[in-house]
């Protein structure tokens, strides 16, 4: 987090962000962003519920509403569980 003195009066969220956290952090919220929305998009596409995915894929049902409202930081075994019951999985690309 950087030390600067924060302003949140007339700042947008893009300027707060960049005053209350590094540019590494940054990212890697992003990269944690995408990677729950891709997987909140393929299981609604394929009309699944959080209840159904629970018995597909064998992480309870409520760490799943927390990692889907992003209360929850879960770990990487847990995202395999799911994204392979939903058929898909994580790839190592080059950033942009």
């Amino acid at each position: 987090m950087s030390k600067s003195k924060i302003n949140p009066k007339g700042s947008s969220w893009d300027e707060l962000e960049k005053q209350l956290f590094t540019s590494e952090e940054i990212a890697e919220s992003e990269v944690r962003v995408a990677i729950i929305n891709e997987m909140i998009k393929a299981r609604e596409e394929n009309g699944i519920t959080q209840k159904q995915l629970e018995a597909m894929s064998g992480v309870k049902q409520p760490v799943i509403s927390r990692m889907e409202n992003g209360t929850s930081d879960p770990q990487l075994s847990t995202v395999l569980k799911i994204l392979n019951s939903l058929g898909k999985t994580l790839q190592i690309v080059p950033m942009k």
